[in-house]
C-alpha cells in the first residue's frame, strides 16, 4: 500500500503550517511590544572602531529540534528578548592584547606563580599537595597521543600542562609572537578577558548575547552559516580528519587561523564558530536551561544563572564559553554549532580558549 498524502490532506496541511507561522510570528511580535527591546543602533552612537552593531531582538535560545549533536545541556530552548548591542569582529588578536599588557603592565594568571595555599580551596580536603615543580606557571596545550585513544571521554590523553605556556609564548618558553600578531590570544583564564574588558570600556558577552550574534539573523539554523554540515570546512578551523590523532588541513590549518580567515556570518562577525572558544559571563549551571523553560515566559536580557551548579562536578566554579575551537570534530563533540555550550574552571588557561568583547549602549 502507498503511503502518500492527498492532494485534499496536504493543502490542509499547508494551510495548517501557515497558521501556525503566523500565531508564532504574531507572539514574537507582541513579546517584542512587550519588552523595550532596543532594535536599531541610536542616531546619536557612533560604531567603536573593530566593531558591528548587532540588532535586538527575540532569541529562542538552544538547540534546535534538527540538531543531531545536541546535547542535554542544550534543551529545552526557551525565549529571551536581547537588546542591541556592539561586538568585536573578531576575537581579540595577540597584538590587541600585547597593546593592553604594555598600557597596564597587567600579568595573567598563567605567567603567576602557583599559590598552593588558593589553590587545594578549589580541591577536594583530601588532595594531596603536588610536586613544586607541578606548582610553577603554565597553561595546557594540546598533543597528539602516542596512540590512538581506546575512547574520547578521557580528554586527559591529549592535553599536557606545559610549563612556561602563557599568551606571550602560546608553545612554552622562547615559542614567542613573531608571525603570530593576528593569531587569537589564548591561554587567557576568565580574570585575565575581564581585566582586558575593563581597560577597554567593554564587557564579556552574556551567553544569551553571544547566541543571538552567532546566528546573524537566521532563525532556526545550527551553524552560522545555516544548517549544511558538509560545507563546515569553508565556514570554520576546526579539526578535519581522525581526531586527535590526524588533522588532513582540508579547512586549510591544523592550529589556530589568524582572525577572519574565513567569512563572516550575516552580522559580519567572524570565527563565531571554530578557532577558539569564547569565554562569556554567565556562570555555568546543569539546569538553568530547565529552570528557564519552566518560566514559561520570555526573559528580558538575561545575565543567565545567580550561581554556578556543576552536577558531575559539585566543587566547580564554572563559566560559559561558546563557538568551539580548531579541535572540535564531529566525531568528539562538535561544539563547532551555535547553541554549543562548555563549562569551564574560571582560572583555566588552555591553548584553545580566547575571547571577544561587547559594548552595551542606552537609547
Amino acid at each position: 500500500m502507498r503511503n502518500y498524502l492527498s492532494s485534499k490532506h496536504y493543502y490542509l496541511w499547508i494551510a495548517l503550517l501557515l497558521v501556525f507561522c503566523k500565531e508564532n510570528r504574531k507572539n514574537l511580535n507582541e513579546k517584542v511590544k512587550r519588552f523595550p527591546v532596543l532594535i536599531e543602533k541610536p542616531d546619536h552612537v557612533d560604531t567603536p572602531e573593530g566593531m558591528v552593531w548587532v540588532p535586538g531582538g527575540i532569541l529562542i535560545q538552544g538547540a534546535v529540534s534538527s540538531d543531531s549533536f545536541a546535547m542535554n545541556h542544550e534543551k529545552p530552548r526557551h525565549a529571551v528578548a536581547v537588546n542591541g548591542f556592539f561586538m568585536d569582529i573578531t576575537e581579540v588578536t595577540n597584538s590587541q592584547y600585547a597593546h593592553f599588557v604594555k598600557e597596564t603592565g597587567y600579568i595573567t594568571i598563567a605567567e603567576r606563580n602557583v599559590d598552593w595555599n588558593k589553590m587545594k580551596h578549589q580541591l577536594p580536603e583530601d588532595t594531596p599537595k603536588p610536586h613544586d615543580s607541578l606548582l610553577r606557571p603554565g597553561s595546557l596545550l594540546f598533543k597528539v597521543p602516542d596512540e590512538k585513544p581506546k575512547n574520547l571521554e578521557d580528554y586527559l590523553q591529549w592535553w599536557e600542562w606545559k610549563v612556561g605556556a602563557n599568551w606571550r609564548n602560546p608553545k612554552g618558553y622562547g615559542s614567542g609572537l613573531e608571525g603570530k600578531e593576528k593569531l587569537p590570544v589564548v591561554h587567557i583564564a576568565y580574570e585575565d578577558a575581564a581585566a582586558y574588558c575593563r581597560w577597554a570600556g567593554k564587557r564579556l558577552p552574556t551567553e544569551a548575547e553571544w547566541e543571538w550574534a552567532a546566528k546573524g539573523g537566521l532563525k532556526e539554523s545550527i551553524f552560522t552559516w545555516g544548517n549544511d554540515f558538509n560545507i563546515l570546512n569553508l565556514h570554520a578551523n576546526t579539526w578535519s580528519g581522525e581526531f586527535p590523532m590526524k588533522n588532513d588541513l582540508k579547512d586549510g590549518f591544523e592550529n589556530k587561523a589568524p582572525v577572519a580567515s574565513y567569512p563572516p556570518n550575516g552580522y559580519g562577525l567572524f570565527d563565531m564558530a571554530g578557532n577558539v572558544w569564547e569565554w562569556t559571563q554567565d556562570w555555568y549551571h546543569t539546569e538553568y536551561y530547565q529552570l528557564m523553560a519552566m518560566k514559561n515566559d520570555t526573559s528580558f536580557n538575561p545575565t543567565g544563572a545567580d550561581r554556578p551548579f556543576n552536577r558531575y562536578n559539585p566543587l566547580a566554579r564554572e563559566k560559559i564559553i561558546k563557538g568551539g575551537s580548531f579541535l572540535c570534530n564531529a566525531s568528539y563533540c562538535a561544539n563547532f554549532r551555535i547553541s554549543a555550550r562548555m563549562a569551564t574552571e574560571m582560572d583555566s588557561g588552555q591553548e584553545h580558549i580566547g575571547f571577544r568583547t561587547v559594548l552595551s549602549v542606552s537609547k
